[in-house]
């Protein structure tokens, strides 16, 4: 069973002890990224990004001194946003390493698709980012059906942890063949199902950790989560479709 999770937009260099055990799949293609961002001006980047001027600029030095092969962290400790804290993969055991380098991949705008140990740098390159290529308008026209296709040479059974922006790169390109399920993290709000961006994010990063944890190769097992108060609930889900409901805490009587 592969993992697809999002990246996250906060990324710094690692400061854990950890080696890196590969570089990214797609590290030709990052290069071909790299050079357009280069010979864009400061203003069209920050439109690009989306961002504020310091962030912007934060970025723009980096570019300057953008080199594929040095100074690398290992992908799942490169990124720092909730998902990732909820994850937590400083503290993973060895049986949580191993678990996750078989398993999980990061879905990148700028690398393609990640192994947890590759070798990245710090980058923000969104997959939405509308930079124009070769290939076409975006980054969906720039990988095309590649992403897909390496995330299922392996394995044909996939869970969906990403988030829509992420997911649609690989989804677009789905065959019959494919056993591809998504988590679906919510609460009921006046009978109908609401997902909180910032719950949901942390129950993703909580479910990558207990799938570790637990050594989850079952889809079927991936129902008996029930991380931050999440509980699996099966008349609101689909065969492909697990839909997990936060149970709300009773008030204390007074």
């Amino acid at each position: 069973m592969k993992i697809i999770i999002s990246p996250a937009k906060k990324m710094a260099l690692c400061q854990e002890d950890m080696p890196v055990e590969g570089m990214p799949i797609y590290l030709e293609e990052a290069r071909i990224l790299r050079g357009l961002l280069k010979q864009m001006k400061p203003e069209e980047l920050q439109k690009l990004w989306q961002c504020n001027e310091k962030i912007a600029a934060q970025n723009i030095v980096r570019l300057k001194d953008f080199r594929l092969e040095e100074n690398l962290s290992p992908a799942l400790l490169a990124y720092e946003g909730i998902q990732y804290q909820y994850m937590a993969p400083q503290v993973f055991s060895d049986k949580q390493w191993k678990y996750v380098s078989e398993n999980l991949r990061i879905l990148s705008g700028f690398y393609g698709i990640l192994k947890p140990l590759d070798g990245v740098i710090p980058y923000r390159l969104e997959m939405q980012a509308r930079l124009k290529n070769t290939r076409g308008k975006d980054l969906y026209a720039f990988w095309g059906d590649r992403l897909y296709r390496e995330l299922v040479r392996e394995d044909k059974v996939v869970l969906n942890l990403a988030s829509k922006e992420y997911s649609k790169a690989v989804e677009e390109y789905l065959e019959k063949e494919t056993e591809y399920y998504t988590c679906v993290f919510g609460e009921l709000v006046q009978g109908k199902l609401k997902v909180k961006v910032t719950q949901a994010k942390m129950a993703r990063g909580e479910m990558v950790r207990w799938l570790a944890q637990e050594q989850i190769d079952n889809p079927e097992k991936i129902k008996d989560f029930q991380g931050l108060d999440f509980h699996y609930q099966k008349d609101l889900s689909t065969p492909y479709k697990l839909v997990f409901l936060k149970e709300k805490k009773k008030e204390e009587a007074w």
